[in-house]
Formats: C-alpha cells, sequence, structure tokens
C-alpha cells in the first residue's frame, strides 16, 4: 500500500452528510498522518467543520453559480492531487470536479452514480446495499488499500459556544431538545404532536428547549410549535450557531428531532436522538451510533404511498409524499422517549 501526498475530498453539503465525513478523515489522518488533505466544502458546512486540524479548507458558496465554481478552481489552480474523493453525485458537484486535477478520482459504484458522475471519476468504491450513509462515505478510502474500522467525530467545539450554552441552560437538569423543522417540509411533524411530546417531559421534570435556525420557515415551525405548548419550553430559536448548537447538544440528553442536519450533530457529540422516521430510511440515514431511540415507520409509509414494503423499493428512496409524517403518533413518541429515558436513569 502506497502512501499518498496529497487527497483532495470533495463533499459540500448538508450539514449531516458533512458530519458524516470526518470519520473518514480521522481514518485517513491515523493512516496517513503526513498526507495533505484538502477538503472543498460548502460555505455554511464550513462554519460547523473548517477548523478541524491538519485539514485545509476550500469553501464552494453555491448560492454564487458559476462564479462560486470559478472561485474554487482558481484556489486549486495549478495543483494536481494523487486523488480526489468525490463524495457527491449531484450535477453540480460533478461539475465543480472537473477543475480539480487529480490522477486517481474516486467515486461511487454504477448502482449510485447519476447526474454525469460516472464522467468525472475512474475508480469506484465498493457496490453495497443496505449501508448506512456514514458507511458508504467511509469504504471511499478503501480503493486506496485502507480501512475505516472505528468512527471518531472529536469535531472542535470553542470554549465560547461551551460558555453560551451553559448560559442558555445552567445546571444539569435533564434537558430534551427539539430541533422540529427539517428542510425537506414533508420530513416535518405537526406543530401540535411536538407541542404535546414537549409537554409530557416537562410535567416530568425535565427542561424543554427549541432549537433551530433562523430562516423564516424554522421561526414559523417554532411559533407553531410555541403556540400549541401548555408548558412554556426555553426558545433559542435562531439564536445559536452551528457551534453553539454543537455545544448545546453536548449538554442535553435527548434530541427530538426529523430526519435533518441536527440528528447527525447530536449523534457526533453522544447525545441520544429521538427520530422521527416515516419520510426516510433510519437505517440508511438515522443517527449512525444508536438508532434504538427512533421511531420508524418507514415500511408502514412505503405500504401505503408506493404498495410495496421496505425492503422491496430502491435503497434509499425518499417518501416524500404530503401526509407520510403523520403516521407517526405522539403516543409512540411518547413511549421512546420514556425508554430512553430509563436507560439513562432520569426516569
Amino acid at each position: 500500500m502506497t502512501t499518498l501526498a496529497s487527497i483532495c475530498l470533495l463533499r459540500t453539503s448538508a450539514i449531516g452528510d458533512v458530519t458524516h465525513v470526518v470519520p473518514l478523515v480521522r481514518t485517513l489522518q491515523q493512516a496517513w498522518p503526513h498526507t495533505a488533505l484538502t477538503w472543498v466544502v460548502g460555505k455554511l458546512e464550513r462554519k460547523l467543520v473548517g477548523d478541524l486540524p491538519g485539514v485545509e479548507f476550500v469553501t464552494f458558496d453555491k448560492a454564487a453559480g458559476w462564479a462560486g465554481m470559478r472561485a474554487v478552481h482558481a484556489a486549486l489552480r495549478g495543483r494536481r492531487f494523487d486523488a480526489l474523493l468525490q463524495m457527491q453525485v449531484a450535477m453540480r458537484s460533478n461539475l465543480l470536479s472537473v477543475g480539480i486535477k487529480a490522477e486517481r478520482r474516486v467515486g461511487y459504484d454504477y448502482a449510485r452514480a447519476k447526474d454525469l458522475h460516472s464522467l468525472v471519476i475512474n475508480e469506484r468504491i465498493p457496490a453495497r446495499n443496505g449501508e448506512h450513509v456514514l458507511d458508504a462515505i467511509g469504504s471511499f478510502c478503501e480503493p486506496l488499500g485502507l480501512k475505516q474500522t472505528s468512527v471518531r467525530w472529536d469535531i472542535p467545539i470553542p470554549d465560547e459556544a461551551h460558555a453560551w450554552a451553559v448560559e442558555q441552560l445552567p445546571g444539569d437538569a435533564p434537558t430534551l431538545l427539539v430541533s422540529p423543522t427539517s428542510s425537506h417540509a414533508l420530513r416535518n411533524w405537526r406543530p401540535e404532536r411536538y407541542a404535546a411530546v414537549m409537554d409530557h417531559a416537562a410535567a416530568r421534570g425535565w427542561r424543554v428547549a427549541l432549537v433551530g435556525g433562523p430562516s423564516a420557515m424554522e421561526r414559523t415551525m417554532a411559533d407553531a410549535v410555541l403556540a400549541a405548548c401548555q408548558r412554556t419550553p426555553i426558545d433559542l430559536t435562531g439564536k445559536d450557531t452551528l457551534k453553539k448548537l454543537m455545544a448545546l447538544l453536548s449538554r442535553a440528553q435527548l434530541l427530538l428531532t426529523p430526519d435533518s442536519g441536527p440528528m447527525h450533530m447530536a449523534n457526533a457529540v453522544g447525545t441520544k436522538v429521538l427520530g422521527l422516521h416515516a419520510a426516510s430510511n433510519p437505517d440508511r440515514s438515522g443517527p449512525y451510533s444508536d438508532r434504538r431511540w427512533c421511531v420508524n415507520k418507514y415500511d408502514e409509509a412505503a405500504r401505503k404511498y408506493l404498495g410495496k414494503s421496505a425492503s422491496e423499493i430502491p435503497w434509499g428512496s425518499k417518501i416524500e409524499k404530503p401526509g407520510v409524517m403523520d403516521l407517526i403518533g405522539v403516543d409512540e413518541v411518547i413511549e421512546r422517549y420514556e425508554a430512553a429515558a430509563r436507560k439513562l436513569g432520569l426516569d
């Protein structure tokens, strides 16, 4: 096995998928500590992982369109990598990769390649069905002769972010964080159902806090949840940054959320996740380390909306249909909350 001098990783988005790349970075660093790693990453996503030690970051601003691509190409002009790990199959990422020069261009297997992906790579990861996204990303080191045998994040959290989180969530009260909004609207649960679970946790003596980003969609969802709550939670919507959210998550015992970036951020800091899955398969995109606390209605959704069982549809299929999240009942979520509380010794 030949140690490579330089590797470029291309995975620009989204937040959850970018967290899945971090263990691969750790695997490469452990095996080849002297290999120069360059990561082309999205502008927002860099705010989460851009301080990983030993990695050079090149920012891709997708909102800038072609100018954003030209900026990346300009930053890498005159450079040639031993390998490019092209970990994103979207057309925009495939076009972006054209301007990155590399001897070896590792991409997805034929089944997962799309949007001209096969034209911009010359090697492929092993073809496997039924993988979690993190394991698929981890397999990008296999054509290089390595194997990801452990999963480690250790995403840096600045002291000031920890200090801010302590101010918002002082003491050691058991805490339920609720991040109710996915960027995919059809993955979102009803506000009144979130509120019912939050009221239940508050009645059990837990501190409950609502979190979310500054977008209008997230503010609208937060306001609807707050209006339905009988017991007013702490509202931190729009007040944090990605690093501050990581710090908040590290102080919580449980996160309630649909399939979203915060789910994977929580998993990365070891916080248990009560994930809500009907539109997506938790075995593919749920919290990697521990999915025991998730509510899984994916098979029921497949049967209702597609007329097939989950095992009969292509791996990774999204069932983002209107009403699909209504398959998840409040009682089922409360049952998972209670099970997690018992496991934590907080019942």
